[in-house]
């Protein structure tokens, strides 16, 4: 069975334990992955200190310079990424590209490092006096990451810390770990040197121990609201800057006026694909007065057509789910709604996939008539599962929202300018949508949620990314002459 070992010092390293990784589509074995904890962490962030002594004073342009190889390598490893993921994670194969891509683009804005690291200058603040700002590096960063991007979220955060000078310590989920050891590969085929990026595999040890380790300067983290709520809580103990973002309820609200049939479609695309397995999927809809009846028609028809199957067939739209567990979860969030008063318009409970009867499938749920107080609209159930619920006016809709103690992401589908307008000044959410049921950020913009959706004081890429992976300094300088004489002054000082 192939081995997928640590990356560590620009080479593999093998692991002391051993757990497997499972293809979701059969539900059959088809690698062993490294299992790492303490030892393993300290080796990756001892050669990450190391590495950071001279990567840290490295030229913007060959910083750069390395960026731009990498960025090129990722295209034209496109495909290799995504048949990765494929046959790991289970996503379709045209999701998995549109992943590898969405991280290629954090890598172009990486790019631009030179102009991100502008410092400010004022000539003659004071007498003689002059004064500038720059960013600096902090040091050693790592990155704990999910399954269910396992190329584009960490790419969120490493070409961004490494191009500001920092080097990087990754852990990848254990689930679907291989893209992780390529993209190391294509480092240092990109002349990164060794040790300045770093794969350690494991579970709550290895997390534990980066967050406590006292020369990791920074952690960035996506995963569950649980999750990241503990990752700030002990990070932040031991005094390292820490972003971390949880999970999602993300809501798309339609009203009377929107077309419903283009509402629709981009509400199930939205809702279903990645197998739901996304922070940014749209889970919950809210109709608006009489667009409901309509609406839970048009989604009821566009679900029902969905194909799901291997994400290596070209045919199939939706594939499976990551885990057994994940399909019981979801099967069980389903049974619990429906006893709780929620119509099941589409049941993907019983879905069977010919030929893969151990695959991890389940099909496109639609339940109607849920309510904000059941388990299925107060949980995140991260499955294709979509549930629709009915208010009378937009304050309504937008009351419901802002109850939710998720704060990721949303959408309004409307025609009407002064009510979309109303909508995004109103919710209290971090990206939102207006005709648009995925509000993800271009690579220059920052991702970010509010409320549980975040924990830590910055987005993550863009422009809040290069300020978390960099801290400033202010220098005041004065350089007088031979012939000139400064007095002692006691007083507080001011500009003159």
């Amino acid at each position: 069975m192939r081995s997928i070992e640590h990356w560590i010092g620009g080479a593999s390293v093998a692991g002391s334990g051993y757990a497997t990784v499972y293809q979701s589509a059969t539900g059959q074995p088809q690698a062993q992955v490294a299992i790492g904890g303490q030892p393993e962490i300290d080796q990756a962030v001892a050669t990450a200190a190391k590495a950071y002594e001279s990567w840290g004073d490295t030229s913007l342009s060959r910083r750069t310079k390395v960026l731009f190889k990498l960025r090129d390598l990722v295209e034209r490893h496109e495909d290799d990424l995504a048949r990765l993921v494929t046959a790991e994670h289970g996503k379709t194969i045209e999701d998995a590209r549109g992943e590898v891509i969405r991280g290629r683009e954090v890598i172009e804005f990486a790019c631009g490092i030179p102009q991100l690291l502008k410092g400010a200058y004022s000539d003659q603040v004071s007498t003689g006096i002059d004064s500038y700002s720059l960013r600096a590096p902090l040091g050693v960063c790592a990155g704990i990451t999910p399954f269910n991007f396992p190329v584009m979220v960490p790419m969120w955060m490493h070409p961004i810390a490494i191009a500001c000078g920092n080097t990087f310590v990754l852990k990848p989920s254990e689930r679907d770990p291989s893209a992780s050891n390529l993209v190391a590969q294509l480092y240092a085929d990109a002349g990164l040197p060794d040790g300045v990026f770093n794969v350690v595999h494991g579970g709550k040890p290895a997390v534990d121990a980066l967050l406590d380790h006292p020369d990791v300067a920074a952690v960035s983290f996506v995963g569950s609201t649980p999750i990241a709520r503990y990752v700030h809580q002990r990070a932040a103990a031991s005094g390292k800057r820490v972003q971390a973002l949880g999970g999602a309820k993300n809501h798309a609200v339609v009203l009377p006026d929107a077309d419903l049939t283009e509402a629709a479609r981009q509400i199930t695309s939205a809702a279903y694909g990645s197998a739901g397995q996304r922070c940014m999927a749209i889970s919950a809809v809210v109709a608006v007065g009489t667009a409901g009846d309509e609406l839970i028609e048009l989604l009821a028809r566009e679900a029902s057509t969905i194909v799901v199957g291997p994400g290596d067939q070209a045919s199939s739209q939706m594939g499976p789910v990551i885990t057994s567990e994940a399909r019981e979860r979801v099967i069980t969030s389903v049974n619990e709604a429906q006893e709780a008063g929620a119509t099941v318009v589409v049941d993907g409970r019983g879905l069977r996939v010919e030929g893969h009867d151990g695959g991890y499938f389940v099909g496109p749920c639609l339940l109607d008539r849920v309510t904000p107080e059941m388990a299925a609209y107060q949980q995140e159930i991260f499955g294709p599962v979509l549930v629709v619920l009915r208010a009378d006016t937009l304050d309504e809709a937008v009351r419901i929202i802002n109850s939710n103690p998720y704060g990721n992401g949303t959408a309004l589908f409307t025609s009407g300018g002064a009510a979309a307008r109303r909508f995004v000044r109103d919710v209290t959410v971090g990206m939102i949508g207006v005709n648009v049921p995925l509000p993800v950020p271009m690579a220059y913009h920052s991702f970010g949620g509010w409320k549980a959706s975040l924990f830590g004081d910055t987005h993550i890429h863009g422009t809040e990314g290069v300020a978390f992976y960099t801290r400033g300094k202010v220098v005041t300088s004065r350089w007088p002459g031979r012939a000139e004489t400064i007095g002692s002054d006691f007083h507080f000082p001011t500009a003159s």
